[in-house]
C-alpha cells in the first residue's frame, strides 16, 4: 500500500509537469480591461506599468543555497485594474539590514508567465506583518490594504525585464523520481516480506514432519 501510494503520488506530479508544459505551450491570454477574471492556471501576457511605490519583498526565499526574497509588484493594466505580479528571485545583501534595489522599470513592459490562484504561503509565527518585508502576501488582503483594485490572481512571471532576477520556478513534477525511488524500496521490502514468510513457513513444515 505504501508502495502504490508513493507511485500515485509521482504519477501525479508527473502529470502535472505535463499540463504546465503543454500550458506554456499555448498561447497566451493577453489581459486587458474586458479579460476574464478566473484565469489561474493559465497560460497568461499582460502589457503595463508597475506600481513600484507598492512592491514587496518575500523575505526568506532560497535558491541553490542562498537565501533571498521575491520580487512581489503590482503591475497597472490599461482601464485601470491591477495585477501582482511575482517578478522573481533576488540575492540578499551583505547585511539584511536594507533590501535590494527593486528592478522595476519605469516605463510599459510586456510580461508573460502563469496565472496562480494564490503566492505560495510560508510558516509564519504571530500575526501578518504589513510594510515593504513580509513572510506572505494575500491578494485580497492586499487589495484591501491598498486600496488596488487587484485582480484575484497573481502572475508568476517567466519572461520580462530585468536581468538580475532568478526565475527558476520550482515545477510541479520536483520529486518525482524521489517517489518513485520510495515506492521501489517500499515494494521491495513487501516482495523480501513474502519471501521470507515462504521460507520459514516450508522451515516450519520441514522441522514438524
Amino acid at each position: 500500500m505504501l508502495g502504490q501510494w508513493q507511485s500515485r503520488r509521482a504519477a501525479e506530479k508527473l502529470a502535472l509537469g505535463r499540463q504546465l508544459d503543454a500550458m506554456l505551450q499555448a498561447p497566451a491570454v493577453e489581459l486587458g480591461p474586458k479579460s476574464p477574471r478566473d484565469l489561474a492556471g493559465r497560460h497568461v501576457a499582460a502589457r503595463g506599468v508597475f506600481d513600484a511605490s507598492h512592491a514587496v519583498f518575500l523575505d526568506n526565499k532560497i535558491r541553490r543555497g542562498r537565501v533571498g526574497y521575491e520580487l512581489v509588484a503590482p503591475l497597472r493594466l490599461e482601464g485601470g485594474a491591477y495585477v501582482l505580479v511575482d517578478r522573481g528571485w533576488l540575492a540578499a545583501g551583505p547585511t539584511r539590514a536594507t533590501l535590494p534595489e527593486p528592478p522595476l522599470p519605469a516605463r510599459e513592459v510586456r510580461i508573460d508567465g502563469v496565472a496562480l490562484e494564490r503566492l505560495p504561503h510560508a510558516l509564519a509565527s504571530g500575526p501578518a506583518a504589513g510594510g515593504e518585508l513580509r513572510q506572505n502576501l494575500d491578494v485580497a488582503a492586499y487589495a484591501a490594504e491598498t486600496g488596488l483594485p487587484l485582480l484575484p490572481f497573481v502572475i508568476e512571471e517567466h519572461t520580462g525585464p530585468g536581468s538580475a532576477l532568478v526565475r527558476d520556478w520550482p515545477r510541479p513534477d520536483a520529486g518525482a523520481e524521489r517517489n518513485q525511488a520510495y515506492a521501489l524500496q517500499w515494494y521491495s521490502l513487501a516482495a523480501l516480506a513474502i519471501v521470507l514468510a515462504a521460507v520459514l513457513s516450508f522451515k516450519k513444515r520441514e522441522q514438524s514432519s
